[in-house]
């Protein structure tokens, strides 16, 4: 028999009737010995315990409270033996807990198991909605990074990529999976407007590229909540809100090395400090990091070093009678200084050629109103500045722009956008609903010029205002005990104005576009861990412009897109099997080809058709292993041709046509340390660069794998990762810069094998800064919505 203690202290010590006990959720052995570090008691047991999670406790409790909870839905109890000694034990089996019964009741929102989506713009949880929905769960190094960006999601997340063209230009791929499963256009930032909206702190940020790196998608059509544009899907990041009852800082510092590249160094800081106990508080977080090169341009070695830095503030009060205020601010700065294309496949390195810097730089604002109870009150209201600033080598493909000698290519996109937004909502009764008023304002201005030594050519001028006006809604109640509806809608008013320079005088355009998008769900729950639906979702967006074959500026026909899907989702004890298959219909596809000049023009493709199935398992094993895997299977292809060349491969750009994936996890402890070990893999399959057979490249047919270690001791943790474990170079996206693309073929391979370290230091007054990675992250849902705490 061994007895195992947290913590031992003196025999007659006296256990206070209650305290204030606060203990993050974690796994049950560390939370015991936070419990037994807190009240000053022993707690111990026959053995050891396994790695449960155990839900977030916080309170004036007494022992016995807090172990009760702790415990709740285990196979253990907590037995007293001494005035300030606890045996933990195995349920006795005439208590043990009653076996489950067989019914439809869905999943209470208070059960610490659940897990809670707001992709629906109010909480719910997962069991019982009727729409598929990945549930990601950050590594160590991730939680403790507040510079951890969108790639992290895409490796561990069914209908969710990132093809990229380097830091900065990481583009979200076209890659389509339930609910659709984000077929946001993939390279560089193309000038029709995104298929995916990105939001910080509730409030959009952007309505044009995809091409971001702000740091952490819901992924599908959407247009019922959140408007024309949403045809791929919502990228939300929610940040952590100021606590206002404890102290806490973090600090981080890391190191990174990749295979014949160079070194790069991180760094990061977060305080939250209560300016008011109980009442305000503020939040501060600081990071730069330093990413290592690994292409040589002629004698430039590593010439793709990247730095990423940016801090967030946020301000929390709260107002009294449950009405909280929380103000945000965000600035990120993104420079390369150079891109990362080769032309040969497999090499790290190209002749010399003059640099392509790139500069992506975004500042967001925040305010956010909200009133919890049975009827629920939000407002949010946001506004956005975003730049994003290209150069490109000139000197071979521009000379059919007029200009002599030239050198540089210069792209350069400004983005303004001005959110405003109130809902009110109810989850209490038999009927849930939920009406909001939404109004947006974006600007966006495109300026490509060419440079030579003494002159400069103006080449496109593109200047668009858009506002969007919509109300939107939805309702859902059971039509039987074991069968749900839900239905919603999204009524809007569009005004897009653009002008752009023509070849022979500027142009100028107006339209207006009024509709309707609507959604519906019907759910049927045979038993309580069992989940069957069937869903409707559709979403439009805007036309964009074209200059055409005379020289007049050109609209073209917004993108419609429906799918109609359906899934089973069942609760496996910890774990969780998804399943789902769906079909979609895309009209008036808006498609971004490549001319003859070597720019990028719009152009409507046709209609297509998507088939997609996919499935994801997450399921705990013994002794403290877990598995998480999935598969996703699609066939999209063009099912009516606008563009007048003709196609011998109707496949859509850029889809895998299948991507499989596994993870493979274990917790254990050793010593005092809570250590973790973690393998991931995954294969992305076929696909190709463009309908134009002329353009048009292989792509895909590559393996991802990592490696990950994580120890935490008290107030550290330390962090050893390996990324591209195989040290592939298979090419990732076959487009780098569009001047010289006709002339030689251009590949984007992966990044070499690179190891990192990290290592973070946590403080706390007043309540404990869990060590955990679920603490950092409260809830993260992709394919419905990520959220980054």
């Amino acid at each position: 028999m061994t007895a195992i203690a947290w913590n031992c202290p003196p025999a007659d010590a006296r256990e206070p009737a209650r305290q204030t006990i606060d203990i993050p959720a974690t796994t049950l052995p560390r939370a015991i010995g936070e419990l037994s570090r807190e009240a000053g008691v022993s707690i111990g047991m026959d053995g050891l315990l396994p790695n449960l999670r155990t839900p977030a406790i916080h309170g004036r409790l007494t022992v016995d409270q807090a172990l009760a909870r702790l415990l709740a839905g285990t196979a253990y109890i907590a037995r007293r033996v001494g005035d300030n000694a606890w045996r933990i034990e195995s349920r006795p089996a005439a208590s043990a807990a009653p076996p489950t019964v067989v019914d439809n009741k869905p999943r209470n929102m208070d059960d610490p198991g659940t897990i809670i989506v707001t992709a629906t713009k109010r909480e719910a949880p997962l069991a019982n909605l009727p729409l598929a929905v990945s549930v990601y769960i950050p590594s160590a190094s991730d939680a403790m990074d507040p510079a951890s960006d969108t790639a992290r999601v895409a490796s561990a997340v069914d209908g969710f990529s990132a093809t990229g063209l380097g830091p900065g230009g990481t583009a979200c791929s076209c890659e389509v999976s339930p609910t659709a499963r984000l077929m946001a256009k993939a390279n560089r930032p193309w000038p029709s407007s995104s298929m995916a909206h990105a939001h910080l702190f509730g409030a959009r940020s952007r309505s044009s590229a995809c091409r971001r790196r702000a740091r952490r998608g819901d992924q599908g059509p959407q247009g019922s909540l959140y408007g024309t544009g949403a045809l791929g899907g919502t990228y939300h990041i929610v940040t952590r809100r100021p606590d206002t009852e404890s102290f806490a800082a973090s600090m981080t510092g890391g190191a990174t090395l990749v295979s014949g590249g160079g070194t790069g160094l991180s760094g990061s800081a977060i305080v939250n400090l209560p300016l008011v106990r109980g009442t305000a508080a503020l939040r501060l977080v600081g990071y730069r990091t330093d990413e290592p090169g690994w292409i040589d341009t002629g004698s430039r070695r590593n010439a793709n070093r990247t730095r990423v830095e940016g801090a967030r503030a946020a301000l929390g009060v709260e107002l009294g009678d449950r009405w909280r205020l929380d103000l945000s601010g965000l600035v990120q700065f993104l420079g390369s200084r150079d891109s990362q294309y080769v032309y040969a496949p497999g090499a790290r390195a190209r002749a010399g050629q003059r640099p392509e810097p790139h500069d992506n730089d975004l500042s967001h604002m925040a305010a956010r109103l909200t009133r919890d109870g049975d009827v629920a009150v939000e407002l949010v209201s946001g506004m956005t500045w975003h730049e994003v600033d290209d150069r490109l080598d000139a000197t071979i493909g521009a000379s059919q722009f007029g200009l002599a000698n030239p050198l540089i290519l210069s792209d350069d996109r400004q983005y303004r956008v001005l959110d405003n937004e109130l809902r009110v909502s109810s989850d209490r009764g038999p009927i849930r609903w939920l009406v909001g008023l939404s109004h947006v304002q974006a600007r966006q201005e495109f300026v490509v010029s060419l440079a030579s030594d003494n002159a400069e050519l103006l080449i496109d001028d593109d200047r668009r205002t858009t506002s969007d006006l919509a109300l939107f809604g939805d309702v859902g109640f059971a039509l039987a005990p074991t069968v749900s509806l839900e239905v919603g809608g999204r009524a809007f008013h569009t005004r897009v104005s653009e002008s752009r320079l023509a070849p022979l005088r500027e142009e100028y355009q107006r339209v207006r576009r009024t509709g309707f998008t609507p959604s519906a769900a019907l759910s049927w729950r045979p038993r309580s861990d069992t989940l069957i639906y069937l869903r409707y979702g559709s979403a439009v967006r805007q036309g964009g412009s074209d200059i055409n074959s005379v020289g007049q500026l050109e609209l073209l026909k917004g993108d419609e897109l429906q799918t109609l899907e359906a899934g089973w989702r069942e609760q496996l004890g910890g774990g969780q099997l998804d399943a789902g298959v769906w079909y979609s219909r895309w009209d008036h596809i808006q498609s971004d080809l490549l001319e003859s000049d070597g720019l990028i023009e719009t152009r409507n493709a046709g209609e297509g058709r998507i088939f997609g199935a996919d499935a994801s398992l997450s399921l705990p094993l013994t002794g403290g292993w877990k598995l998480d895997s999935g598969a996703s299977l699609v066939s999209a292809r063009l099912v009516r041709n606008d563009l007048g060349i003709a196609l011998d491969d109707r496949r859509l750009p850029v889809i895998p046509s299948y991507v499989v994936r596994a993870a493979l996890s274990h917790d254990f402890e050793i010593g005092s340390a809570a250590a973790s070990l973690a393998l991931r893999l995954r294969y992305i399959g076929p696909s190709r660069l463009s309908f134009d057979p002329l353009v048009d490249r292989p792509m895909g047919k590559l393996i991802e794998g990592g490696l990950e270690a994580h120890l935490a001791l008290d107030s550290f943790n330390l962090t050893a990762s390996v990324e591209n474990l195989f040290g592939e170079d298979e090419d990732s996206f076959a487009f780098g810069n569009s001047l010289r693309f006709a002339t030689m073929r251009q590949y984007i391979p992966m990044a070499p094998r690179q190891v990192s370290v990290a290592l973070s230091a946590i403080f706390a007054w007043g309540a404990p800064l869990a060590t955990a990675p679920s603490r950092a992250w409260r809830l993260v849902e992709t394919r419905d919505v990520l959220e980054r705490q």
